[in-house]
Order: C-alpha cells, then sequence, then structure tokens
C-alpha cells in the first residue's frame, strides 16, 4: 500500500513548526486506537511538540502495560478540564482510528468550540463523511497503528521508531488483524512488524498481556455467554449474543471483559455473520462479525446506525434488548432476502 506523496507533505508542513496538538480517538478504546495515539504522540513530541492524548472513556484493563499508557487523559474522568483545555488551545488536533465524531459522544461537542485548529484524520475506516482539512484515509490498510507506522517512516525513518512505539504499534496490528489472520494483512504488513520487532519489543509478552491476562470473572463471563446466551438460526449461518448490565455485573464485569466474545462464533464452520449485543445505561451496544463477501458494515449502517469495515462493524440501538434481539433477527431474514447473506 502506497501513502499518498502530496498528504505526507501536507502533513510534513503542517508538522514543521512546534504545535500544540491533542490527539483523539474512539469510545471504548481498544489496542489499536491505544496503540496508534501512543505511538502518534511519541514521535511528535520527540520532534517538538506539545501533545496530549485524550480518549472519552477508559481503555481495557489488560492495555495497562502499555508504555505511556498513564499519561493519556479519560475525559469520562477528568474533573480538572485537562481535555478541554487542551482542546481549547490546540493548533492541530488529530482523529485516530475513527471517522466519525459521533464516536467521541460527550467529547466531540467540545472540538467545536476551537473553530482555529486544524483537523486531521488518520484512519482506516469505510467511507469518512466529516470535515477535516487533511484526511489520511485508508480503509484497505490492516490497522490504524499499520498507517502511523507507515506515516513515522515516510516522515522521519524507520530508524525513528523507538522499542516504545515499537511495542505500542504492535498492540493494534496484532489485535486489528485478529493476531494476523485476516484478509487485511499483507506482505507490507509483515514487513513493517519485521521493522518493530527489531527494536528488541518481545512479540510473546505482548501477546500473554493482551490474549492471556485476563480476571477469573471474565473466564466465568464467556463460559456463561457461549453456554447461555448463544443463539443460532438461520440454518447455523448467523448468531447472536447479548450481555444485560445485571448480568454483566454478576460476573464482576470491567471494561474490555467482552471483547473478542462476538469472534467465537465463526469458529463453528458453517457460521457467515455473528453479532453481540452489551446493554449500557443508556443505549445497547451492537458488535458485528462475518466471513468472507458477508458485509457487516452495510448491514450496520442499514439497520444500527453504525459502520465500519466489511467484515467488521458496529452500531447502536436504543430499544430494549428484548426489542433488538427481535430487530436483529428480522434484519437478517430481510438481508437474506436481498441475497446479501
Amino acid at each position: 500500500m502506497q501513502l499518498s506523496t502530496s498528504k505526507i507533505e501536507a502533513l510534513r508542513a503542517l508538522l514543521e513548526e512546534p504545535k500544540s496538538i491533542v490527539i483523539l480517538s474512539h469510545t471504548n478504546p481498544d489496542g489499536d486506537a491505544v496503540g496508534s495515539s501512543l505511538a502518534w504522540a511519541e514521535i511528535l513530541r520527540k520532534k517538538g511538540h506539545e501533545v496530549t492524548c485524550i480518549l472519552p472513556n477508559r481503555y481495557p484493563y489488560y492495555l495497562d502495560f502499555m508504555p505511556e499508557i498513564s499519561e493519556v487523559v479519560i475525559f469520562k474522568n477528568d474533573d480538572k478540564g485537562v481535555a478541554r483545555e487542551a482542546l481549547k488551545r490546540a493548533d492541530i488536533i488529530f482523529c485516530l482510528d475513527f471517522h466519525l465524531l459521533s464516536r467521541l459522544d460527550q467529547l466531540g461537542d467540545i472540538i467545536d468550540e476551537n473553530q482555529h485548529a486544524k483537523r486531521v484524520l488518520i484512519d482506516h475506516h469505510l467511507d469518512p463523511n466529516e470535515d477535516f482539512d487533511l484526511m489520511i484515509s485508508y480503509p484497505e490498510a490492516s490497522s490504524t497503528c499499520y498507517l502511523v507506522a507507515l506515516l513515522i517512516e515516510r516522515l522521519y525513518g524507520a530508524e525513528s521508531i523507538s522499542r516504545n512505539m515499537a511495542e505500542n504499534l504492535f498492540v493494534g496490528m496484532m489485535t486489528d488483524t485478529g493476531n494476523f489472520s485476516f484478509s487485511s494483512v499483507t506482505p507490507d504488513v509483515f514487513r513493517m512488524v519485521s521493522i518493530l520487532a527489531e527494536t528488541g519489543i518481545s512479540i510473546p509478552d505482548i501477546h500473554i498481556h493482551v490474549y492471556n491476562s485476563f480476571t477469573e470473572g471474565r473466564a466465568r463471563l464467556f463460559g456463561y455467554v457461549i453456554n447461555r446466551k448463544m443463539k443460532i438460526f438461520h440454518g447455523g449461518s448467523v448468531a447472536h449474543m447479548s450481555l444485560t448490565e445485571d448480568e454483566m455485573r454478576r460476573f464482576w464485569f470491567q471494561q474490555g471483559d467482552s471483547e473478542g466474545f462476538v469472534n467465537y462464533p465463526l469458529t463453528i464452520k458453517k457460521m457467515k455473520l455473528s453479532a453481540m449485543f452489551t446493554e449500557h445505561t443508556d443505549f445497547i451496544r451492537v458488535s458485528l462479525r462475518s466471513r468472507g463477501a458477508i458485509d457487516v458494515n452495510l448491514f450496520a449502517q442499514r439497520y444500527f446506525n453504525g459502520g465500519g469495515h466489511k467484515n467488521a462493524a458496529g452500531g447502536k440501538s436504543f430499544m430494549s434488548m428484548e426489542d433488538t434481539l427481535k430487530h436483529f433477527e428480522k434484519c437478517i431474514k430481510e438481508y437474506a432476502s436481498e441475497g446479501l447473506l
């Protein structure tokens, strides 16, 4: 994948002089959101910029090991107004790993208070439709961390990638590719992994932190969801699972505990599409995964006011859990009747 030379030069010009910079990523941040933000912040600070990383809410506990993660400002817990003040004085606002300001929830409203800052998108989701001064958007990219790694390489040389940057970038590249198993993985992704590995990062240790550092409650919750809450229908090709707030409390739920659950039904041979519905105070979070040609980005846009990637997307429902599941099953029938499933 080749980055646009004109966009690289436009970004270089923006960063030519030291600036006050804010880096934002999406609600319910994952490894790619956190990793790309931290790595981009580190290289910018090394080049003399003042940088503040802001996330709308807390990242999953199993990402606590990531270098410099303690420097991230969590907007939901920001009683001192650090986030608002940083956004107010920012010269550049980088939006990483999301393409709709609605993915920021309440944090999105504060951005509009600063009308002079340049807005730059670095992302790999489909169909960005917000107003950005510079859009570095490549839906074919396997992860935003991969894009950030390419940007650093083009702007400052691969040798400028430190071990901390490499560790953060590897987390996002690994998690957003299903541990390098998705169709978005290209030879150049592995070239970049080689560059990261040469900094001395421990890939086994990173894997253990991300995939083998859960709580007992999460393990028991997973067993409960698979055994009691997974419904398979449409001839065995579609599955959905759901969790209410009461059920999550029973298993001492922590942010990130249900991450990855939606992928499990796709290990069943005939399965084409899997959905996970997680109840929150004001809405139900919808996570969708699919195989091959089944487009859950279109499904999410059409039925759940969401979007994402062809095989991994999400959205929201504002109905009850019972009505949401009925709606989903009805939508599956409609989608299949059009030959899309």
